[in-house]
């Protein structure tokens, strides 16, 4: 069959008119390698039992505890909740100020003008103010409210916004309008100073059902402008998984290679010990390389692994475990 189109090699450019229509789009995606689960998971299951040595522990619990997201997503939340955060963010260690800050705090778009001031007045001016948006976590509203909770929260001092996908239309195949929602969303994150806050795309690893078509999404996003592409919401039984991530990995890897492009990942959810925060680090740069070894390139969505690494960096340093009534709980 002449006319049909033939996968691009791992690391190859989008062809220019990928995007000119649904049927393009749909073609170059469809096109991309399918994804050898077996092998996938096998990789990811080698690199997990890859261990970190004693002298390297305590930079890669640093490393970690600098590279998370400190999220607080609830109902629930209030102001001073999110304050209490924020002090921890800057603050993780109160009785070590070796210890370092975390990348951001990540709340809902209400919280973003609370988040920023309290940063602020905490000393950590430097942290990013990541706030999800688009009707998270189901994404279930028009694009008109989605574009709305987005410049809601960029003008309330957001510096990163999480936006979901509508997983109805992917996995439905309309992955024009998808990539459409993603640019809008992308050009919503514009300031009035002529930046813009930066783009976390999640995919609900979860939800899409395969890994074809996590890879698919993966590029898609990347395609679309993400700054990030990030696995989860942390709201639904499936959240980050190391497959998972690997697969992503593995895409933003082939991007850069053959757009020069580099594009961050963020897995989210159920990453809740310095074991598996370990595991992630060794994939990272087993698949990505050294230089996605960074808060710019990667980070973890979670709000317990903090207390975690907190308690084990604690025992390097003192030789015995404080316990968790020795850190804050969030």
């Amino acid at each position: 069959m002449p006319n049909s189109p033939q996968p691009p090699a791992p690391g190859a450019p989008a062809p220019p008119d990928v995007t000119s229509s649904d049927a393009a789009l749909r073609r170059f995606l469809h096109g991309l390698p399918g994804v050898d689960a077996v092998g996938l998971e096998a990789r990811a299951a080698s690199l997990g039992t890859r261990s970190v040595k004693a002298e390297a522990k305590a930079y890669a619990i640093d490393l970690a505890i600098s590279m998370i997201d400190l999220t607080t997503l609830e109902g629930a939340d209030t102001p001073g909740k999110v304050r209490a955060l924020c002090a921890k963010g800057c603050h993780p260690d109160p009785t070590d100020r070796g210890t370092p800050q975390v990348a951001a705090v990540c709340v809902y778009p209400d919280m973003a003008a609370t988040a920023r001031e309290a940063l602020a007045a905490s000393g950590g001016a430097a942290l990013r103010v990541a706030s999800v948006a688009t009707a998270f976590p189901a994404g279930r509203a028009s694009l008109a409210v989605k574009l709305a909770d987005t410049r809601e929260a960029v003008a309330a001092g957001a510096d990163e916004i999480d936006m979901v996908i509508d997983r109805g239309a992917f996995l439905a195949g309309r992955y024009l309008q998808v990539f459409e929602e993603i640019r809008a969303v992308k050009e919503a994150c514009a300031r009035p100073d002529g930046g813009a806050a930066h783009l976390k795309v999640i995919f609900e690893t979860g939800e899409l059902a395969t890994y074809d078509n996590i890879r698919r999404a993966s590029w898609l996003g990347m395609l679309a402008g993400a700054d990030f592409i990030k696995t989860s919401t942390g709201k639904v039984a499936v959240n980050a998984t190391l497959p998972n991530t690997l697969l992503m990995l593995e895409a933003v890897r082939d991007f850069h290679a053959g757009t020069g492009t580099r594009v961050g990942v963020k897995p989210a959810g159920g990453i809740r010990n310095t074991k598996d925060a370990m595991k992630y680090l060794v994939v990272v740069g087993e698949t990505a390389g050294a230089d996605w070894l960074s808060p710019d390139w990667f980070r973890f969505g979670a709000s317990s692994l903090l207390n975690d690494l907190l308690m084990q960096r604690q025992k390097l340093r003192t030789g015995h475990y404080s316990g968790p009534d020795y850190v804050t709980v969030d």
